[in-house]
Formats: structure tokens, C-alpha cells, sequence
């Protein structure tokens, strides 16, 4: 399995024009994140989480020729705004592309792209194939997915695991029950905005103490803002087995 970080930043906290702050004016590529989401490539596989208004540059940067299916963890559009930018997958593939989320981000999508669900379909329009989730267990072509819940306030948000992989992201809260799928893994991933408190979003001190508790061989930090600091000098300062994600990390596990 190889897992490529496509961004590893948020709109939350997003430095305005002119930010003359340490990490706004870094000349380290690492300090450059663009809006969180993952590429997991499963032998033969390629699955997308999440595809914000950054996808087509991402994918672009990446190289990525061949995509069979999206996964959304949840309807905000700094994670669903690069939909209509599929239509070249659909071209390029001649087929529809799988989406797989929530019943209720559905909804939010026939709200936020209305004119893919029109009756009579614009010319062009992306070609979706809808594939309804919720907390069990799915597969793909034989891959079988894991949902996990966590919260973002008030709101449900989907992480996945993808065998000893685990992904999170937009979270301030897990459950007992659901932290139990997300312990042993090899590789996990957690949202950590920055220091400061936030009412939707793990810390950086809250997410290394729950990487602490779910005790992965290695964890990754995403969804991070400018307000987080410079990445080497917060690298420096993690535990070991525990350091930030930047944009193009490539990860390798055994299948």
C-alpha cells in the first residue's frame, strides 16, 4: 500500500494576503500546504479521501492518470469543492466515477452541485456513480474499507482504515467504541490544527496525546494551519513515532 499526502492544510486559519508571519513567508516547501487529502494506492487500486478546491492541482502535481473511486469524509467544501473537477477522470477513463460517503452529505451535494441531479442532465456534467456509506465496513473491488466516527462539534465526520492504515481528520472528539478501530495500526493520521484551543478541531497537544493513547508504530499530523509554526522546528519538538504530514509525502506499507 502507498499512501500519498496530496495536502496536509486547512481553510481554517488561512493567512491573509500580505501575512508576514514566520510561516507564511518560509522558503521550505514544507511550510506550503494545500487543502487536506489523501491518494491510497491498494495494489492496484486508487482511492481518493476527499477532493477539495485545490484537486485538479494536486492531481496534476501528483501524476495521478488513473482514479476508481472518491471517499468523503464529510460535506464542508474545503474537502468537496473539487468535485466538478472529475469530468477528466470521466473522460479520460470513459466511465462514471464511485463515489462513496454519507446519506447526509448526499444531501448537502444535491444542495451544493444541483445541476448534476437535474432531471434532464447538462451536457458535460461529472458522471457519478453514488454509493451510500455509513459505519459499516465496504468494500471496493475486494478491498474492504472501515468507517470510524468522530466529531467536528456537533457534526459526524467519516475517518477510514485501509487495513493497518488509518485516516482522521476534522475531529475534536472520538468515541471509546470507535477509538477501538483505530488502535494497532501501523500508520495512522490525525488532524491537528494548531496550539491554540479550537472549537471543532484536536490541538497539537491533544492530538499527540491521542496518538499517545491509540499507539500506532507511526502517526502522522494533517489538516494543519499556518497558525502551527514552522514544520521543522515543530517536528523537532514531537515524541518519536509521531511528526507532521507536509504535501507529497509518500508513505509505504506492507499490504
Amino acid at each position: 500500500m502507498k499512501i500519498t499526502f496530496l495536502g496536509t492544510g486547512t481553510s481554517q486559519g488561512v493567512p491573509p494576503i500580505g501575512c508576514t508571519s514566520e510561516v507564511c513567508l518560509s522558503e521550505n516547501p514544507r511550510d506550503k500546504r494545500l487543502r487536506a487529502s489523501i491518494l491510497v494506492q491498494w495494489n492496484n487500486l486508487n482511492l481518493l479521501v476527499d477532493c477539495g478546491p485545490d484537486f485538479r492541482y494536486q492531481m496534476i502535481r501528483a501524476g495521478v492518470n488513473q482514479l476508481d473511486a472518491i471517499l468523503f469524509t464529510h460535506e464542508h467544501r474545503d474537502h468537496t469543492a473539487g468535485l466538478d473537477d472529475i469530468r477528466p477522470y470521466n473522460y479520460l477513463q470513459q466511465g462514471i466515477m464511485p463515489v462513496y460517503l454519507h446519506p447526509r452529505v448526499y444531501g448537502a451535494f444535491q444542495s451544493q452541485y444541483d445541476y448534476i441531479f437535474q432531471p434532464v442532465p447538462y451536457p458535460g456534467i461529472p458522471l457519478i456513480d453514488w454509493h451510500m456509506i455509513d459505519l459499516e465496513p465496504f468494500e471496493i473491488k475486494g478491498h474492504v474499507i472501515k468507517p470510524v466516527e468522530v466529531m467536528h462539534y456537533k457534526l459526524p465526520v467519516l475517518g477510514f482504515v485501509f487495513g493497518r492504515f488509518a485516516y482522521v481528520t476534522d475531529a475534536n472528539y472520538i468515541s471509546a467504541a470507535e477509538k477501538e478501530k483505530l488502535k494497532g495500526m501501523d500508520v495512522l493520521v490525525l488532524n491537528a490544527l494548531r496550539r491554540e484551543d479550537h472549537i471543532s478541531h484536536f490541538t497539537l497537544n491533544q492530538a499527540v496525546a491521542l496518538a499517545k493513547e491509540l499507539g500506532a508504530k507511526q502517526t502522522y499530523f494533517t489538516h494543519m494551519s499556518h497558525q502551527i509554526g514552522l514544520h521543522d522546528v515543530v517536528c523537532a519538538e514531537l515524541p518519536d513515532g509521531i511528526d507532521l504530514a507536509h504535501d507529497g509525502l509518500v508513505v509505504e506499507l506492507n499490504d
